[in-house]
Formats: C-alpha cells, structure tokens, sequence
C-alpha cells in the first residue's frame, strides 16, 4: 500500500477569490418546502460535509468550462430543490426546507484561482493541507447555520493544468449516498444530458412522519456560544492510505481464517484492521476501553426498505466497543466479528427503536458523543467518486475536507486505482500518526 504524505510541508499559495454568484434552479421547485424528519436531525450541530474533486482539464478555457458547469448546476437543482433552499422553523419549532419565495436562495458558487498550483500536487500527496483547504467553503460552518446561509456552496478553483471542485453541503439536508446521487447527476447534465437516470425521492414522509420540534443553540454564526465540538487545541493530521486490491484480499482473508460461521465482508475486515492499528498508535492501555462508530445506511434495512434514490438522511450511527488490550491481543477475526455483529443487529426494529429513542429525548450530538478513543466511519468504497465526470475524465483525487473531522474519523473511497482497491482517509493526532505511518502490520508491506 502507499501513503499519500508528500513532502515536508510547504508555505500555503495563495487561493485567489474572483467572483461569487448565486445559482438557482433551472425551474421552480416541485414542492415548496421539504421537512427535516428524526433521521436529519442529530446532524444540525455537525459540520457542512466538504468534498473535494481534483480534475486535470484538457483546451477549454476556464471562463467556458465554470458557465458549464453552472448551467448543469441549475439545472440539477431542479431535480435536488433542497439544497437550493433555506432552513427554517415553524411556530413549533420544527425544522424543515424553505424551498420558495424567499426561502429559494439557491446555491453559492465561487469562482478561485490558485494558478501556481498543478493537479498532480493535491492529488498525490498530503504536503499542503493548509492549501486543500483553501478550494473548499464554508470550513467552520454548523449545520445549523443554515438558517442563514445557502445550503449548498461549491468553488471552482483554477490550476496550472485543470480545475479543483469543492463542495460544501448542509449534512442535516442529505447523507453520503444522496451527495453522490447528487454529483453524479450534476456531472451529466454539464455533460449535456437532457435528464438525469435516476430521480431522487424526496417524500421524506415515508422514512418517519414525525414532527418533532428542537430547541436550537444560538448559531455559532453569531459568536453567541462556544462550539461543543472544538475541544482543547490538539494538532490533528489526516492522510490517505492506498490499500490496493491485494491488500485489500489480504486482509479480507486473514480475518475469515477464523471466522465461525458468516463469511466476514470487506468493510468488517478493513474496518477492524483500522480499529487495531489506531489502539496500536495511540499507545493505548490494555485495560482502555475504545469504541468503533459505524454511520450505517438504513435504507435496505427498514422495512419496507426505501429505495437507494432516497435524498435526505437515511444513516445512523452503530457503536461497538472493547477492551484495547482484547481488541489487540485477539486474531483479526475478533475485531470484524464484533463489527458483523452490531451491524448485523441493526435492523428495521432497532432502527426504529433508536428513532423513537430520540424522539422521546431529542438532543444535539457533538464529536464527543462517539465514545472514548473512538474510530468512527463514514462515506463508503461503494460510492461512485471517481465516475463524477463532468466533461474532463475521471478525477485525479477525491478528497474530504476539514468539517466533521476528529480524531480517529475515517472516510472510506473505492481505491483511484480501481478494482477492488480502498483508499483510508484518516484523521488522528500528531503523535499517533507518526506510529502509524510507521506500522508496518498496518500498511500491509507484505501485500
């Protein structure tokens, strides 16, 4: 496998804003507002989720190629009208999407050049974290300011020999599997498509009926309240570690060799791979207890299952946790048996249990609710990142940006290599990264 750390890091260049727009949909939405249901809430007080797309880009002159895009914007917000919305609470305090009048404010588009800059730079390495986050927006910005601000944002950076696209979505409004239902169909239709191939179903009735009214914080946007989720000043690294595809067997492999029963799945193995190494790098004590997150999709789970084309939030999350000293002692199969477990348990009746759990005692999550010494997963290698093409082949690179990063997060992307490769975009503290670029075990040398 590889490390994606580059070089010692490099003095920030300079990202140079040249214009700011706002863009609407193509026609009026379909329906005027859009509810927040029990799945969307836990997420207000996160993060806008943040990604990153590196493209090298052929003859097309920047000016043509960011009015094309524009124009497959619009005309994607037709078919994914929240996010061309506002955020808004009614007499009773339950939250939902303004998606006409002057709720229809549609979404914030920046246009950035950053000329001194090649693809290959941001796509291959970690050297200038400073910089990647300089071709994202709203970096800081809580879901929950979205009752200020668009809900979508997107920045079209120039390089030396392509274009960065970075895009900041409000995570209360959709999850994972929505971003890259929405991407993808963005991405045709600036191809020239005339529609997109599937329709996203926004009858967020179906998935909970609910009208459950929240009591918000003020914004962090009016500086009236300290941010749960930033504790004490800690220096966090994140890098991206390469499985490749024999890796990735490898690993599948060893923790099946012990496996009772249910064949152990791709995720199971890497996920419990990670868990290990990052007790291992954080030096932890045999008798530490350390929790895994899972943030699983439930839409195959609920009964009936919704369907794949559901936009909103359909995720929860699915804690496990251990002794480290359990977890490290124990064969591979352990770890992955644990997550097979709680992932497997997770089914229509317990999705249901948690939501009316929240429903009987809403409350605002933070970082801190993961649990002690936590590795939280999110994204998926499923997600069809590198078939985003709007016009200039594959990306180089995808990329997570700052938002909803702590220590021991994780984002899981299908390898840029292909085949059954997984890229692991990591955050951990300093110390603990520097070990963990240096385990061995981890990396898989022996693949």
């Amino acid at each position: 496998m590889t490390i994606e750390n580059g070089a010692p890091e490099k003095k920030v260049e300079a990202v140079k804003v040249t214009n700011k727009a706002m863009v609407l949909p193509r026609k009026a939405p379909e329906k005027p507002t859009c509810p927040l249901v029990t799945f969307d809430l836990p997420y207000i007080t996160f993060y806008y989720n943040q990604k990153l797309l590196i493209y090298k880009s052929g003859s097309e002159e920047f000016a043509e190629v960011v009015e094309r895009l524009k124009q497959g914007l619009a005309a994607a917000l037709e078919y994914f009208y929240p996010l061309a919305g506002r955020l808004k609470q009614d007499e009773e305090k339950v939250l939902y999407v303004e998606c006409e009048g002057e709720g229809l404010v549609g979404a914030e588009v920046v246009e950035a050049a950053a000329e001194g800059v090649a693809a290959v730079e941001l796509a291959e390495g970690d050297s200038n974290p400073g910089l990647l986050q300089e071709l994202v927006p709203y970096t800081g910005v809580m879901n929950l300011e979205g009752l200020h601000r668009p809900l979508l944002a997107v920045q079209f950076t120039k390089l030396k020999d392509g274009i960065a696209i970075g895009c900041a979505f409000n995570h209360a409004i959709l999850d994972g599997n929505s971003t890259w239902h929405f991407m993808s169909s963005w991405a045709d239709l600036s191809r020239g498509a005339d529609t997109i191939s599937v329709l996203p179903l926004h009858d967020r009735t179906l998935a909970r009926s609910a009208r459950l009214p929240l009591s918000l914080p003020p914004s962090a946007h009016d500086h009236e309240i300290a941010d749960p989720n930033k504790g004490p000043s800690k220096s966090l690294v994140a890098r991206v570690f390469s499985f490749s595809e024999a890796a990735v067997d490898l690993l599948k492999s060893r923790a099946n060799a012990g496996a009772a029963s249910k064949h152990v799945s791709t995720f199971q193995s890497i996920g419990a791979h990670i868990w290990r190494a990052v007790c291992r790098a954080r030096a932890l004590k045999p008798e530490d207890i350390t929790v895994f997150a899972v943030f699983a999709d439930c839409r195959s789970r609920m009964d009936p299952p919704m369907p794949d084309a559901y936009f909103g939030n359909l995720i929860q999350a699915i804690f496990t946790g251990t002794a480290a000293g359990l977890l490290l002692s124990s064969p591979p199969e352990f770890g992955a048996g644990m997550l097979q477990q709680v992932i497997d348990a997770h089914n229509a009746e317990a999705i249901k249990k948690k939501l009316e759990e929240y429903e009987a005692a809403p409350k605002l999550f933070y970082y801190s609710d993961g649990g002690m010494n936590c590795v939280a997963v999110g994204s998926s290698p499923r997600f069809k990142v590198y078939d985003v093409e709007f016009g200039f082949g594959k990306p180089e690179r995808v990329r997570s940006g700052s938002n909803n990063k702590f220590d021991g997060m994780v984002y899981l992307y299908p390898g840029r290599e292909g085949g059954r490769s997984i890229d692991v975009e990591l955050t951990l503290q300093g110390e603990a990264m520097e070990r963990l670029e240096k385990d061995e075990d981890f990396l898989v040398v022996k693949a």
